[in-house]
């Protein structure tokens, strides 16, 4: 006798993601004499310790904050630099308050998540298995108790973090918590005191504006020129530092932005805003300056253009890219593709292999003439937890590693620059149907097909609108009028669509043609040798033999 039929949950409709929403460029700032960067330096601090003192006073107001108490930091803070720089250091407190307040958030339901898991697999018998929905109970009593006292912490950790948000208290730090904290490990960090604290208050500077629409070149505060001349707007306490009418300084390094240069251009030309932020980076010794505006978010083309040239349908995983290419009935078209990349050391190099990895999938899509490219919409925030998959530790770190959120950024802004589009589908059983159905089917003698290949036709099939199975279940010889097509894959103007499927025999023969190669073996005799007494015709005389 079966079980109860699996309910599968709802699959949600593919969309087309939005396109980014802003854009940020840098460029370094070469030839700085000594006077410039004590200048830099200089104002840096100041503007930083300004910035501090504001986000210590933001902290303060929690919950009550409001534009009346915004406007007088602002006021405040006028009195010593200038009131765009005041504008620019309330709202960029406010904006750090703003993550810090919404990573507060996420920390609360991660641990919501964890106690409710905990508190499932502890009302569970100990050794109870689990399903493929939720895991059962825990393999000991030993291994109860351990989790019983997890329990516990959790809830005291969840009741902390939940009275710090009702009371609008936040944990921020001006620099970062990981530099902060490097202070403590010196020499496991290869670092001096010296090093360290050079670090730690390049980090706590302040040197950046947004810019203003209908000024000149979009910012009176950092101006920079179609020449690549930067001047800046000295505070109130160091104007006896300008070189320049007007209390500025006039940097001795040029810019010349390689990348959307023209592109900045045109806004600076045209008085638009332009936000930038001058940095150091202490490890290089390197000044740069950084560029960013924002632009509207609009959908570049709708969901029926960008299925017309067919769609790259694209599996993501922890060390590479499983693409695909599909026609636009959803039928696989040449060979597999895959796009390694490599998720360890620094950061800098996590970055840099997603950028080329993704580089190379956009510019194969590009040449196979694809308009658009079908991704899984990926959250991994309840499966993360360790709480669900607490022994499978190897399993959580994959999954943790591949990069969502990131690769996701990264893929729609450098998409966009090549006019394509990123389709976004419900990942839910696109590596299970995507094996049932088509890994098997495109295995060769010389190829092998994995399960993160077929996963690729599965979410490509779904961002076309298409089943993922391969072929329906025929009708009925007395209603095929009625019931339709027996296929997914073909059109309405396909001609032989309703014809059956030649023998694999004829395929093959096919297939050895069009690739030019002939039959090498030979054909050989008959194994079995039939008698010639087993094959002779006896026929009765129509005379009969008499004596």
């Amino acid at each position: 006798m079966t079980g109860p039929k699996k309910t599968l949950r709802r699959i949600d409709a593919p969309f087309i993601s939005l396109g980014p929403s802003g854009v940020t460029i840098r460029d370094r700032l070469k030839g700085l004499t000594p006077e410039d960067e004590e200048v830099l330096r200089l104002v840096g601090g100041h503007l930083g310790a300004l910035a501090s003192k504001d986000l210590k006073t933001r902290c303060a107001d929690g919950l009550e904050h409001g534009k009346e108490t915004w406007a007088a930091r602002k006021r405040d803070l006028t009195v010593e630099p200038s009131s765009r720089w005041a504008g620019s250091v309330t709202k960029a407190t406010h904006d750090q308050w703003a993550l810090a307040h919404r990573g507060q958030t996420a920390h609360l339901d991660s641990l919501d998540t964890g106690i409710r898991m905990l508190r499932h697999r502890l009302s569970l018998p100990v050794g109870e298995k689990g399903t493929g929905r939720a895991p059962g109970g825990y393999r000991s009593r030993q291994e109860w108790f351990v989790k019983s006292r997890r329990l516990a912490a959790l809830e005291d950790r969840y009741a902390a973090a939940r009275a710090d948000r009702e009371a609008g208290r936040v944990r921020v730090v001006r620099g970062g918590r990981e530099p902060l904290n490097t202070r403590h490990h010196l020499a496991a960090a290869n670092l001096t005191e010296a090093q360290w604290r050079e670090r730690w208050e390049s980090a706590r500077w302040f040197l950046s504006a947004d810019g203003e629409s209908g000024k000149r070149f979009g910012h009176e505060t950092i101006r920079v020129t179609p020449h690549g001349e930067v001047s800046l707007k000295l505070p109130a306490p160091l104007a006896g530092y300008a070189n320049a009418a007007g209390g500025r300084y006039v940097l001795a390094a040029r810019v010349a932005f390689a990348h959307r240069g023209e592109q900045w251009r045109d806004r600076i030309e045209g008085n638009r805003a332009v936000a930038y932020r001058i940095h150091l980076d202490v490890q290089r010794g390197r000044w740069y300056l950084d560029a960013s505006w924002t632009r509207p978010v609009v959908r570049t083309m709708p969901l029926e253009a960008a299925r017309a040239a067919g769609m790259v349908g694209v599996d993501t995983n922890a060390d590479h890219f499983a693409a695909w290419h599909l026609d636009r009935h959803g039928n696989p078209v040449g060979e597999p593709r895959r796009f390694h990349y490599d998720l360890t050391g620094t950061a800098t190099h996590r970055d840099a292999q997603i950028r080329h990895a993704i580089t190379r999938l956009l510019n194969w899509a590009k040449r196979r003439g694809m308009r658009a490219i079908g991704l899984e919409n990926l959250d991994f925030t309840a499966e993360t937890t360790r709480e669900k998959h607490g022994r499978k530790k190897r399993f959580r770190q994959l999954v943790a590693g591949i990069p969502t959120g990131r690769l996701r950024a990264r893929l729609i802004s450098m998409a966009a620059e090549l006019d394509l589009v990123i389709v976004a589908v419900d990942p839910a059983y696109t590596s299970q149907w995507g094996a049932q159905h088509w890994q098997k089917p495109l295995a060769t003698p010389t190829r092998t097909t994995t399960r993160h290949d077929a996963a690729s036709i599965a979410i490509g099939r779904r961002a076309l609108g298409y089943p993922i199975r391969r072929r329906t279940a025929p009708p009925h010889d007395d209603r095929s009028d009625r019931r339709g097509h027996r296929t997914a894959q073909a059109g309405p103007g396909v001609q032989g669509r309703e014809g059956t499927r030649r023998p694999v025999t004829d395929r093959a023969h096919d297939a050895r043609a069009r690739a030019g190669t002939t039959r090498t073996r030979a054909t050989s005799a008959p194994k079995t040798v039939r008698d010639a007494r087993t094959t002779r015709t006896w026929t009765q005389s129509s005379l009969l033999d008499s004596e």
